[in-house]
């Protein structure tokens, strides 16, 4: 999803967990009637609506069926999905559990439990260097390892790193803390740090295939961590 702005601008990343603020946020969107986008089946289904009721005390949100009949019941198959949607310098991003198929003023429409987490990217407090090729990335998202995959670093800096993630069945929403990520250059020393996502997106590679890319937060900054950073992106 194209963000519109300026070159060299640094976005940053929050995460909101407060019904107050999340709420407000919604209601600028049906405002504004902004379109909220959906990927699933590993990108290959795009859905796409509005929001069009928010109601916090009751604990849920409604947005109109998308017109694509296949994304309306791949999301109906799901306990839980992440929408996107874009605001002036950047994007949210919102999970919602629970939808379920309704009627609202008449016409189609889906009920999901109001959202329990969103994040939103504006402007970044430390620049990003871009990796290439790509760096060896291993996650394990808590300390037992329950889930765990494999990854390629593709940005990074003292404050965060950006990475692509492959596995079309994990979907990492914001606020997720990964325990134990490996960072293995090969000529260098590995570093492990702990990282709390802050937004994933679904992109477009060059070969035509699809992957989830992550940008998180460090949650604790090893003393290695500057000296490291700059060993990679000389």
């Amino acid at each position: 999803m194209p963000i519109n702005q300026p070159p060299g601008a640094h976005r940053q990343e929050r995460v909101r967990r407060s019904p107050e603020e999340i709420a407000h946020v919604l209601d600028i969107l049906v405002f504004r009637k902004e379109p909220i986008t959906a990927h699933l089946q590993a990108g290959e289904l795009r859905f796409t609506s509005q929001l069009r009721v928010i109601d916090p005390a009751g604990s849920f949100i409604v947005m109109d069926a998308s017109a694509d009949e296949a994304a309306n019941a791949a999301l109906l198959s799901r306990p839980r999905c992440t929408f996107f949607a874009a605001l002036p310098g950047g994007y949210v991003e919102f999970a919602a559990a629970d939808p379920q198929k309704i009627q609202h003023d008449g016409k189609p429409a889906i009920r999901c439990k109001f959202p329990d987490v969103m994040a939103d990217r504006q402007r970044r407090e430390y620049d990003r260097a871009t990796i290439s090729p790509q760096v060896p990335l291993e996650c394990v998202a808590d300390e037992g390892g329950v889930l765990s995959f494999k990854g390629g670093l593709v940005d990074i800096s003292i404050g965060g790193l950006g990475f692509l993630m492959y596995d079309p069945n994990i979907t990492l929403e914001p606020g997720t803390v990964l325990k134990g990520c490996r960072i293995d250059p090969y000529d260098a020393k590995p570093l492990v740090l702990d990282l709390e996502v802050r937004y994933s997106e679904m992109v477009s590679l060059p070969d035509g295939t699809h992957a989830e890319r992550s940008g998180c937060r460090v949650v604790e900054r090893p003393e290695t961590l500057k000296e490291f950073v700059e060993g990679l992106t000389k």
